[in-house]
């Protein structure tokens, strides 16, 4: 549980926090990696079923989600065909990895697909590295 705590590298050189939704329906996860983000320099906004998570993704604009693949009203790759996330980095979460759900997240756009659980120094290092290569490519177009 210590290294909850772990502090990573700022999360970004300007002034303003990078948001990242995080789709989970263990509530004690859900907020131990909301404390974690914020913990790390960035905005963390939570939903706890595919529903709330969709209406999140219409209201606000994410710099990445953290979606978990079994949610009790609909699968996370089902939140991502039906969420307004155009720009964000998708980082797929699951207890039940397989090759089948691999292959179809990537087919909707996942730039990470983890199996559970996942060291928090290792998600934020990720995520780090997810949204510099997402600036760095919409810096180069």
């Amino acid at each position: 549980m210590l290294a909850l705590f772990t502090k990573i590298e700022s999360a970004s050189s300007s002034s303003k926090k990078r948001r990242i939704l995080v789709i989970d329906d263990d509530k004690s996860l859900l907020e131990s990696l909301s404390r974690v983000i914020e913990k790390n320099g960035y905005e963390a906004d939570t939903a706890q079923t595919g529903k709330e998570a969709i209406g999140k993704s219409k209201e606000h604009t994410y710099d990445a989600v953290l979606i978990d693949l079994k949610l009790p009203d609909m699968d996370g790759i089902e939140i991502l065909s039906k969420s307004n996330l155009p720009n964000a980095v998708k980082i797929m979460l699951t207890g039940y990895p397989s090759l089948v759900s691999g292959i179809r997240a990537e087919d909707e756009g996942v730039d990470a697909y983890l199996a559970k659980p996942v060291r928090p120094e290792e998600l934020l290092l990720l995520i780090k590295s997810k949204l510099k290569t997402k600036e760095n490519n919409a810096a180069n177009r």
